[in-house]
Formats: structure tokens, C-alpha cells, sequence
């Protein structure tokens, strides 16, 4: 079969303080997203908000309903937001297609019935990955790059977070009911992410990392301020971040890595800021 899923449910921040290293692995950590010939997908019951990735080889992947949508299509009731950090690919929605770079990004609102990944060159597959959220209306497709980005520079080398926040799919760019996503890009010599850190209860949020060269891991921390954990990461693995918890990273290279949200609005800005000399 070339679609997989997993389902997994919410935390209570209070019993998560109870667990190990195992068990906020098992919930948090989506370590195998990207499978060669498969669409690989976790149903998170955070705001009912998918994380998906599809390596397309020699035929193209349909993007297909799975079972706890209890849905006709995938996009019946939902929107979708996709970015290639991969070789070229082609998304074909109900006969029309786009060819997507790395780093490019296309939204597809609700009731488009099919959706298909293809790869260019299957040496040199696309890597798609998305987040798919509940949509209340339709609206249009929107292809957008780089250069179409609302872009902002933000922290410094002298204190290792300088870094490149492109934001693709917001609303001050395109239209969504409420995915929100876009690529963080960290300089050479920068390590830190999300410093200093918030928390936005108003929306959950995922961090999926890629351009981490071999052998170099990233530290993602994970929970409340005042009692925090980690999880450690290699390339292409992604983090569930629940609406209670901070998100933040140091890794041992600079990276890239893609956020997505979703919630109760679609404000970027709206974040409640954490000291770094208050986290514990």
C-alpha cells in the first residue's frame, strides 16, 4: 500500500511532565516521514492537524483519504500546504499540474478532489512534505517560492541564531482557512532557532528539519517554560509541538527546517515570549 498512516492523541501538559525519554519520542517525534515510494501521514488530534511526507519514484503517489477522515477525498473537508525540500517534482490537482521546486511551496484548498506527487527524476526524487488542516471554505490555489516570500532576518552570529525566516503560506502572502507554513533557513555558524521562545496557545505548531548534514543532529525542546525536555533529531525528522509547549532547537550544524500551524487564528505575531533567563 502506498499510503501509511499513524494516529496520535493529545497530551495533558501535566502528565507529560511523568515522561521518559521513550514516551515523548514515541508521541512527538515523527522519525520516518519520508519513505521512497510512499505517502507517509500522522493524524495528530492537536487541532486535528496532519504531517505528511511523499517521495515519489518511478509512478506518481495519489493523495488519498485515510480512514479516520471517514471522508470521500482527502480535501472533502480539508486544506492542504506542501513544500519540496527534494529534487523537481510535478502536484497535479484534478488534471492541472505544478512543477515544484525545492523550497517551493503550493497550497490547495478544500474540495479539490484529486492530488497527485510525481517526481522528475526518480535518481533525484522530490521530497514533498505537508500539513493538512480542517478548512471551513474553499480558496484558490496558490503556487509561491522564495522570492515570493514574506521574509525577515532576524538574531545574530554573536548569539549563534542568525537566521532567514521565509514566510510562504500566511496570510499577509495567500488565503487558508488555517494552515500556516513557511522554511527557517540558520546561517552558517548559527545553531539556535526560536531564541528566545514562545509559546502560542492559540495554535499547535510542527518543526520538520532537512538540510542537516550527515552525521549532525538537532536538540528540540518540548514543554512547558517552567519544565522543559528535548528530543533529539537527525535530517528529515519532524517534532509535534502541542499549543501548551515552547519550541526551540540548537544543533551541532546550521539547518533548515519548515514550521507549520494551525488553530485558533491565523496571526503570526501572536506569541507569548519566554525569557530565555526564566526557561527551566
Amino acid at each position: 500500500m502506498a499510503v501509511k498512516y499513524e494516529v496520535r492523541y493529545a497530551t495533558n501538559p501535566e502528565d507529560f511532565k511523568n515522561y521518559d525519554t521513550a514516551r515523548i519520542r514515541k508521541d512527538f517525534l515523527i522519525s520516518d516521514l519520508m519513505v521512497p515510494g510512499q505517502i507517509k501521514m500522522v493524524y495528530s488530534h492537536y487541532d486535528r492537524f496532519i504531517v505528511g511526507g511523499s517521495i515519489p519514484l518511478n509512478d506518481p503517489l495519489m493523495l488519498e483519504a485515510i480512514d479516520p477522515l471517514k471522508a470521500n477525498f482527502f480535501l472533502e473537508r480539508r486544506e492542504i500546504g506542501i513544500i519540496n525540500v527534494g529534487g523537481s517534482g510535478l502536484i497535479k490537482v484534478d488534471g492541472e499540474s505544478f512543477e515544484i521546486n525545492k523550497k517551493e511551496a503550493l497550497y490547495i484548498g478544500r474540495s479539490h478532489k484529486e492530488v497527485l506527487f510525481t517526481s522528475l527524476d526518480k535518481d533525484q526524487p522530490a521530497h514533498f512534505y505537508f500539513n493538512s488542516a480542517l478548512a471551513h471554505k474553499e480558496f484558490p490555489i496558490a503556487k509561491v517560492g522564495l522570492q515570493d516570500a514574506e521574509t525577515v532576518e532576524l538574531g545574530s552570529l554573536e548569539s549563534s541564531n542568525a537566521r532567514k525566516i521565509n514566510k510562504l503560506l500566511v496570510n499577509s502572502v495567500i488565503d487558508s482557512c488555517q494552515v500556516q507554513m513557511g522554511i527557517t533557513e540558520l546561517q552558517t555558524g548559527s545553531v539556535w532557532n526560536t531564541m528566545p521562545a514562545h509559546v502560542h496557545s492559540r495554535r499547535m505548531e510542527t518543526y520538520f528539519y532537512f538540510d542537516l548534514p550527515e552525521g549532525q543532529v538537532v536538540c528540540h525542546y518540548i514543554g512547558e517554560p517552567e519544565e522543559t525536555r528535548h528530543i533529539w533529531l537527525t535530517n528529515e525528522q519532524a517534532v509535534i509541538s502541542p499549543p501548551w509547549s515552547l519550541h526551540s532547537a540548537a544543533g551541532t550544524s546550521n539547518y533548515s527546517f519548515i514550521w507549520g500551524m494551525a488553530g485558533e487564528n491565523l496571526d503570526y505575531s501572536d506569541m507569548d515570549w519566554i525569557k530565555p533567563t526564566d526557561l527551566k
